[in-house]
């Protein structure tokens, strides 16, 4: 069995979503366990019309906080300890849970995963990463999209090692290619940290191509594109965006008249195969990479549709033991002049430049 604990009582909607959403995927998948964290009266109640060979797939356990969406870092930190939140990471600290899933406040989730989870070795912080939809039909792995907003070279390169092995582990690619996103593909153009960090990516023995633009996440160019938080999270809100200024605009634009409506009616196949290609639901579920422990962030507005999504990439990524790829992309690395972890190796590429 896999047992994936749930912060039950995180996000916009809580019980709502995240039981149904559990009970979906438990009748898909016989091999996963759940460990239900909050309320457990909420619990019980929520999951008492179920059958019981559903039943017997949940282990409920009780925790008598919740950490709201507006709650701070420090409140979700130091006096939030009984939250369903902190219970779930600790399920995964004690051994007990192979991942957690929590569409709670995502300020709060990282500041206290980290706290209880820590880091792995050789990586300074973690990334939020997640696959977005590309013309060839898989997903390019983005990161950081959000979590840390100023980086050095150093951590550039350690996110790209964690969506290299992310890339391996969920996706089953065997050697996964990385781009740095930047401002053009040619080697002069961008700031220092961005072409710093490229050096390194050319040292470390990753599949490296160079430089890419927004445009080439989804062309397939690479499956794994690399950026500070700051820029990721950018991409990543500009994208949701555009996608919903689509879909509202066929929408608007087929009601327009007995003509538009014809046409939409022959050409529904075709726009259900659109929506579903493009469904940012589909993609719900970043992992907060680089922690002792799988940890995936859901949406805070998830559905129970959404919600699903981001539990079945909770269950790949334990399932094909994701932290073991981790470490292991790590050590292949660490073994070339420790360029993985060794800030000094930033500062002589820049005296080999002078």
């Amino acid at each position: 069995m896999i047992p994936i604990a749930i912060d039950c009582m995180g996000g916009d909607h809580g019980l709502s979503v995240t039981i149904p959403a559990a009970v979906k995927v438990a009748k898909l998948r016989p091999q996963v366990k759940f460990l239900a964290v909050g309320d457990s009266q909420l619990i019980t109640a929520a999951l008492s019309s179920q059958p019981q060979d559903v039943l017997e797939r949940f282990e409920i356990i009780h925790a008598s906080e919740v950490v709201a969406m507006d709650d701070t870092v420090e409140v979700a930190l130091r006096r939030r300890r009984d939250s369903s939140m902190r219970v779930a990471l600790n399920l995964v600290k004690e051994g007990k849970a192979l991942a957690c899933v929590s569409a709670g406040n995502t300020g709060a989730l990282m500041a206290v995963a980290r706290y209880v989870l820590k880091t792995l070795n050789g990586i300074d912080r973690p990334a939020i990463c997640t696959g977005l939809p590309q013309k060839l039909g898989g997903k390019t792995n983005v990161l950081d999209l959000g979590a840390n907003i100023d980086c050095t070279a150093t951590h550039l390169l350690q996110f790209a090692i964690m969506g290299v092995a992310k890339s391996k582990a969920v996706d089953g690619l065997e050697n996964p290619t990385v781009g740095l996103l930047n401002v053009g593909t040619e080697e002069i153009k961008g700031g220092e940290t961005v072409k710093n960090a490229a050096e390194l990516l050319r040292q470390s023995g990753l599949n490296f191509v160079g430089f890419v633009e927004g445009n080439d996440i989804f062309t397939g160019k690479v499956d794994v594109v690399v950026c500070d938080g700051f820029v990721g999270n950018s991409v990543l809100k500009a994208v949701e965006g555009a996608v919903r200024l689509i879909a509202s605009t066929l929408k608007e634009e087929y009601k327009r008249g007995w003509w538009s409506k014809l046409a939409a009616l022959f050409s529904m196949g075709v726009i259900s195969r659109l929506r579903k290609r493009l469904d940012n639901r589909s993609y719900n579920g970043a992992m907060l990479l680089g922690l002792n422990g799988i940890v995936v962030k859901s949406h805070g507005s998830a559905d129970i549709f959404s919600f699903s999504c981001a539990l079945d990439n909770a269950i790949e990524a334990a399932s094909h033991k994701m932290l073991d790829q981790i470490g292991s992309v790590l050590n292949e690395i660490s073994t070339r002049d420790d360029v993985a972890h060794n800030g000094e190796k930033v500062e002589t590429l820049k005296e080999q430049k002078v």
